[in-house]
């Protein structure tokens, strides 16, 4: 198979009509149903939509490659499309995007499928055939065109095999470097990264063997032999890949979309003996790691608790769930008054579901510390880590002490891999099952039976504050952390109020639930419920697409998936934000002020029989979402004057 027979005449739009990137995903998504491509647009455009979420698409240089995998696909399919006048896709180099070609691959796709797709991407580094596509008028002049750059790229890569066979047997005094190429689907930004490095090397005569882990695999592994000789080490990648086979070599490490833009830098820097030496943590070559000096140190910490919050955030929903049953439950079957402190597993049945979920629970502080700790010194720092949150657990310090614990152990460990690196080769298997594990329960184990000291005081002072709240100074706690739920709509600074409403409901069952996750849970519901309200009272101020992910948005706020925004917020930001934060910001400080509580940390309107005022709590986050929608719409351009 190849690229022509996926880039079918029926699935190609010349004269693209949408403005702006979300329509234009709209439009393409349209066609690729209207010509029988895919079964249900909602599923395969929730792909597309998480693929731009991690990084755009618009790969620079006016084209973009949307692509997603999943089970509404028919049949692997390139839908090739062209704007006339350039479209703001928010791309890597932040100019018009012309050509667009969006990628359905069917969740089966065989080889075959992935090969084709892989050399779409490969083909698209060529400026000249860039700009040949950008003057086809005709859907047959397309495939012309790609036909003939298919056979093109087929003599140069036999003319590329035998000229490397011959470097190798004639020069092994050239610069070599070897790459790792990788993107979360593998199926195109993994082929234009390997390309790129690769003619960047053989224009600075350097040479290169670029491992790619895309869809259809490893692909051109690289081998001992291969990283013992190499120079430096370049891995452009937006996934986890085998990092501990380049143990003591200088280490570029970088997101997929530098190995495309900017080549001829990663490799200087691979050369420079300038990059930062990899560290592995002494377990076999096929553990999965990342480099401790990828990002600034904001970006690393923030990447660590990420990693931590998001194992722990399963334990405290379902557990909190369980437990808010449990009290349900005993409520229904009634509980004597002077009972009351064992509301929630009084009655069997309540307690059944009490203990489920406290088991759930207990696993929270220990599961958020280790894999905090596992981020940042990979697999030995499990066990220091969440030996470090059951500590802070045990020893009163709650979610701040098994935060600062899951940092400490990780970093004892990277302190350890540093003292211990001198010992001999012969020891190296012993590291990481014996001497890892060991001395970093010790020294982490000790140390947080001193921190525990002062953080369980700092935890008690804080749990007696939240519990005392109330009136104005829970309004104004409620308003500012359902602001921030709407300020980047699941970016740092949302996930920042979520965890700390979370952190609250362990220490609040005993009062009913938490004030606090009651306000961050009403914040992140407004904004995609105030594109829905925008969306239906000002329709000239949307596209007709806009308008039909407004009510999509219905859904998504009402189960509190706040991203549903992202795409209105991403185009229109100056405009959007403010107004989500206002919404926002007005229902939870209302929910604060009210003292509304809620057990569960998740949920939207499926915990509503959680809240202790179910009918207000929906209310208010109906006014909010109508003043955010209503503010939204009048500072929005009509679509004849948007820019």
């Amino acid at each position: 198979m190849n690229i022509k027979d996926l880039m079918l005449k029926d699935a190609m739009i010349m004269d693209l009509q949408a403005t702006d990137k979300q329509g234009v995903i709209d439009e393409m998504v349209q066609k690729m149903y209207d010509v029988g491509r895919i079964s249900d647009i909602k599923t395969y455009k929730d792909g597309i939509l998480a693929r731009e979420a991690q990084t755009s698409t618009g790969l620079g240089d006016g084209i973009a490659m949307p692509h997603a995998k999943n089970a509404a696909v028919k049949e692997a399919t390139v839908l090739f499309a062209k704007s006339q006048k350039g479209v703001d896709y928010q791309s890597l180099d932040g100019q018009p995007t012309y050509l667009f070609f969006m990628i359905a691959a069917p969740e089966g796709a065989n080889d075959t499928h992935l090969q084709a797709l892989a050399a779409l991407s490969r083909l698209l580094i060529n400026h000249d055939f860039v700009e040949k596509l950008k003057g086809a008028q005709t859907p047959d002049q397309v495939q012309q065109l790609f036909t003939e750059a298919e056979a093109q790229k087929e003599a140069e890569e036999k003319a590329e095999a035998q000229e490397t066979a011959e470097n190798e047997l004639k020069d092994f005094n050239r610069r070599y470097i070897v790459a790792v190429t990788a993107c979360p689907t593998g199926i195109a930004h993994t082929y234009m990264a390997e390309d790129a490095l690769k003619k960047q090397a053989k224009e600075m005569g350097v040479d290169i063997k670029v491992e790619t882990n895309g869809s259809e695999g490893i692909k051109n592994r690289l081998t001992a032999e291969d990283i013992a000789r190499a120079d430096g080490i370049i891995v452009a990648a937006d996934k986890k890949v085998e990092m501990n086979r380049f143990d003591g070599k200088p280490l570029v490490n970088r997101p997929v979309s530098d190995g495309i833009r900017k080549p001829e830098e990663l490799i200087n820097e691979a050369l420079s003996g300038k990059a930062p030496v990899f560290r592995g943590d002494g377990s076999a070559a096929g553990d999965s790691g990342e480099s401790a000096a990828d990002g600034t140190i904001g970006q690393r910490i923030y990447k660590d608790l990420m990693n931590g919050v998001s194992h722990m955030l399963p334990f405290v929903i379902a557990g909190g769930i369980m437990i808010a049953i449990s009290f349900m439950i005993d409520n229904f079957m009634g509980v004597p008054h002077d009972a009351l402190s064992k509301l929630g597993s009084f009655n069997e049945q309540a307690k059944w579901f009490n203990d489920i979920g406290q088991a759930a629970f207990g696993f929270m502080l220990p599961v958020l510390a280790g894999f905090i700790a596992s981020s940042i010194s990979d697999r030995p720092g499990l066990v220091v880590g969440f030996a470090a949150g059951a500590l802070a657990n045990s020893g009163g310090a709650g979610f701040l002490g098994a935060l600062i614990g899951g940092f400490l152990g990780g970093y004892v460990i990277v302190f350890l891999r540093k003292i211990l690196s001198g010992l001999p080769k012969s020891l190296e298997g012993i590291k990481a099952i014996l001497f890892y594990p060991f001395f970093g329960l010790l020294i982490t184990g000790f140390l947080m039976l001193l921190i525990n000291i002062p953080m369980s005081a700092i935890n008690s002072g804080l749990n007696d504050f939240l519990n005392s709240l109330g009136g104005t100074n829970a309004a104004l706690l409620g308003a500012l952390l359902a602001g921030m739920m709407a300020t980047d709509l699941g970016g740092p600074i949302n996930k920042a109020a979520y965890v700390f409403g979370t952190a609250t409901i362990a220490n609040t069952v005993a009062e009913g639930g938490s004030i606090v996750m009651a306000s961050v849970m009403a914040g992140g519901m407004v904004p995609p419920l105030a594109i829905f309200v925008a969306t239906r009272l000002f329709k000239n101020k949307f596209t007709k697409e806009q308008q039909d992910a407004g009510l999509t948005n219905i859904i998504m706020g009402l189960s509190f998936v706040t991203e549903g925004a992202i795409p209105f917020a991403a185009s229109d930001p100056l405009r959007a934000i403010p107004s989500f934060m206002i919404g926002s910001a007005i229902t939870g400080g209302f929910v604060g002020g009210l003292g509304i509580r809620l057990m569960a940390p998740h949920g939207g309107i499926f915990v509503v029989p959680l809240l202790s005022r179910p009918i207000v709590y929906l209310l208010l986050i109906a006014a909010g979402a109508l003043i955010s929608g209503v503010i939204f719409g009048l500072l929005k351009k009509p679509l004849a004057d948007a820019k």
